[in-house]
């Protein structure tokens, strides 16, 4: 007797991207395929350039594919599915809105009803630890709690998947550290599926359940290796780890075979 498996939540099968610029045409994807399940962290790695954030874009539905295909849930992506959150290097919060009212940006475009705001606003302002800063603007708060605020927004539109492009790239180590372990403790209270874009190999190693190479542009995979690390982590925990250290190291023997 066969047992069925379940399906993965996105599905890359065989893509390929390319741009049109003025000296002709640049190839920046090339024949990737990669599956994300549900509930499972992934993480990319690679060079600058190669093409990694153009997949988060392709699986968005914000960039078309040359070849190949695409599904979310099953569904072939031909524009931006549905429940699908993307959280940017750089924060997009509204500076003339609270923190309360950024976050029910992402209620009002998941369509919840606004007699179900009050309640859901409070579950995640304590699950960010935000309680005692609702009514604060951007401009008075720090780039973590910041950061913590577009996860909100984007946790308050109820994506099934969840798209981070160097969502910390530009914080120092010790609030990087702080944000990875709160999206650590968010993932596992909420499983959501997690495909998250770093340049950052101990930040990749510490968050993932597996961790992709990608080689200089034309983005392909070049290696994959599987975190298998005790939950739930600690950064600086880690870092002391033998097992941790093998993983890191390995990767990195991987992108210097990219070179």
């Amino acid at each position: 007797m066969t047992v069925a498996t379940e399906a993965p939540r996105i599905l890359l099968d065989n893509v390929s991207v390319s741009y049109e610029t003025p000296r002709g045409r640049l190839p920046v994807v090339d024949r990737v395929s990669l599956a994300v399940d549900k509930a499972e962290f992934v993480v990319l790695v690679g060079p600058s350039g190669s093409g990694k954030s153009t997949i988060l874009r392709a699986i968005a539905g914000l960039n078309a594919v040359e070849s190949g295909s695409i599904t979310v849930d099953g569904k072939t992506v031909d524009g931006p599915p549905e429940h699908i959150g993307f959280m940017f290097q750089k924060d997009t919060l509204l500076p003339w809105q609270t923190v309360r009212e950024n976050i029910e940006v992402g209620l009002a475009l998941a369509g919840v009803s606004p007699s179900q705001w009050k309640q859901r606003i409070a579950d995640l302002l304590a699950l960010l630890r935000l309680s005692e800063f609702r009514d604060a603007y951007p401009a008075q708060l720090s780039g973590g709690m910041r950061h913590r605020v577009s996860l909100g927004r984007m946790l308050a539109y109820q994506p099934a998947v969840m798209l981070m492009d160097e969502p910390f790239g530009a914080l120092d180590f010790q609030t990087k550290a702080v944000m990875g372990r709160e999206l650590l403790r968010i993932w596992e209270a909420e499983r959501r599926s997690i495909l998250f874009v770093t340049h950052d190999i101990e930040e990749a190693v510490a968050l993932a359940d597996r961790v992709l190479v990608f080689s200089p542009r034309p983005a392909r995979i070049v290696a994959e290796h599987q975190i298998d690390l005790p939950r739930p982590r600690n950064l600086r925990a880690l870092r002391g780890s033998p097992d941790f250290s093998a993983y890191t190291r390995a990767i990195w023997e991987a992108l210097g075979d990219t070179d």
